[in-house]
């Protein structure tokens, strides 16, 4: 059996400053199969029961050392303490190494209500929430759950294919994911006619299908803007090129209400009209939008904000003393709670335009936000991490997983490298590593930021196999990142 003793260290003013822990090995035949726990308050009904097996510290004498043996001070604790004040606040890796110290955490670390707190406060209340509504999830459990998506041991590619049909065909459409819903809104018809129809394809269902959906006062027809998930079940569309040239304007779709209706937002002082710029959402209300494509071809590399929870919603610059070189074809990923992540693009370099593989990152928590070069080929002083990095690419996917980490895999990609290959790269890190993640399954040939979302926090879903000009939109990849138990 193992047993850790923990020591505090005091300071002069009588405070803890340190924490010596030692741990001790005891041969133990002992049982590690599964054990039942219903609740953390169940669990304190047996607490006394479980502390009475155990000595109280007592010296042993081994050669010349006195040895403590027998219960380390905070295991005198109540369970429900130990639960509620200690363990809830530690990450999901260091709960799988504590159930590993003593047969009484590692029957308080099966408790499915702790695991559950662990995640919320690792994760944060959002992304727990999301999880919840994920076919299975109950089953599955949140001590696997937490592990797959802490290990990816479980992520696999799978090919779906759908029903229905997305008409006319289009191409540099946007897709978003509301819940388990994949929707998508316009793109570029034949003859480079901007589309506005609305399309949804319902993933909960036994035979998904794509359904076109009646919509009032859908926004002009456009191909190169964003579309993302705001407040549950609002989608959020901005910017793009539409027949009288590009765009600066923002229209909101209540998905759930009866009928749908698209709704304009004037928000004052817009950013210029642009497309092929990357946005993404922050506390489930506030649009972030960043860089593009503007009139003439000029790169843009503004930061812009719209928070959508005001009655009149007004657009801020973030002002910030530097700004990575201008760019397109980039993404913005949300870690950490309030801090966003900028990689890759078909980024300026003084008269030319390169593919990019710099990764930049913004508090904005800060009251001066700032950009940090985190990797960079060309960043002055810019260290690049260890491991291998991407190849440099536009237009590719970003996932956001629990924890801050950052997925990316897809796009166009500069020479022969396989555009299916996926990376990790973990922001939060000291020193930032990109791996490898190889994971069994056929990945789709290609995969591009506009048609690829994250449904669930757990399922990256692919649209489309491009064959020629043609989008196949009834044949879907998906990359999922933990088991499936529907």
């Amino acid at each position: 059996m193992n047993r850790l003793r923990l020591t505090p260290i005091y300071g002069d003013d009588e405070t803890i400053t340190h924490v010596i822990g030692i741990q001790f090995f005891t041969e133990a035949n002992i049982d590690l199969g599964p054990v039942s726990v219903s609740s953390i308050k169940e669990s304190l009904k047996s607490s006394d029961r479980s502390r009475s097996g155990f000595s109280a510290f007592c010296p042993v004498v081994v050669g010349d050392r006195n040895v403590s043996r027998g219960l380390c001070g905070i295991l005198q604790l109540s369970d429900e303490v130990l639960s509620l004040k200690i363990l809830s606040r530690l990450t999901p890796r260091d709960i799988a190494s504590v159930g590993s110290v003593c047969r009484r955490l590692y029957e308080l670390t099966k408790n499915e209500d702790l695991w559950r707190m662990v995640c919320q406060n690792a994760w944060g209340c959002e992304t727990t929430r999301v999880l919840e509504t994920v076919p299975g999830a109950k089953r599955l459990g949140w001590v696997r759950l937490a592990r797959e998506l802490t290990t990816l041991e479980a992520a696999a590619w799978r090919k779906l294919t759908v029903g229905g049909a997305v008409e006319p065909s289009r191409c540099n459409f946007s897709a978003c994911a509301v819940g388990n819903r994949v929707v998508l809104f316009g793109g570029e018809g034949v003859n480079m006619q901007p589309m506005n129809d609305t399309f949804v394809l319902d993933l909960n269902s036994s035979n998904p299908e794509w359904q076109h959906v009646q919509v009032s006062s859908p926004p002009p027809g456009r191909w190169g803007h964003t579309l993302s998930c705001v407040n549950g079940s609002h989608l959020v569309v901005f910017g793009g090129c539409g027949r009288q040239g590009l765009l600066n304007d923002v229209f909101v779709l209540d998905l759930d209400a009866k009928p749908p209706t698209w709704r304009e937002i004037s928000g004052l002082a817009p950013p210029l009209p642009r497309s092929w710029h990357s946005s993404c959402t922050l506390d489930g209300t506030k649009l972030i939008v960043s860089g593009g494509c503007a009139d003439s071809g000029v790169l843009l590399s503004d930061t812009f904000l719209l928070d959508l929870s005001m009655e009149k919603p007004v657009w801020r610059e973030i002002p910030v003393a530097w700004t990575p070189p201008s760019r397109l074809g980039h993404t913005l990923s949300v870690y950490g709670g309030r801090k966003i992540l900028m990689f890759g693009g078909l980024a300026k370099s003084g008269p030319l335009r390169f593919r990019s593989s710099d990764v930049f990152t913004m508090d904005l928590s800060e009251e001066e936000p700032c950009w940090r070069c985190v990797t960079g080929s060309g960043m002055p002083g810019a260290g690049n991490p260890g491991g291998i990095a991407p190849p440099p690419r536009l237009d590719h996917v970003a996932v956001s997983l629990p924890g801050g980490r950052i997925l990316i895999f897809g796009g166009s990609v500069a020479g022969l490298h396989s555009a299916s290959q996926l990376y990790i790269l973990d922001p939060t890190d000291e020193k930032p590593t990109w791996r490898i993640l190889n994971v069994p399954g056929r990945p789709p040939r290609f995969a591009w930021g506009h048609s690829t979302c994250v449904v669930g926090g757990t399922r990256a879903i692919v649209l489309g196999g491009q064959t020629g000009e043609e989008w196949m939109l009834t044949e879907l990849h998906e990359l999922s990142l933990a088991s499936s138990v529907i």
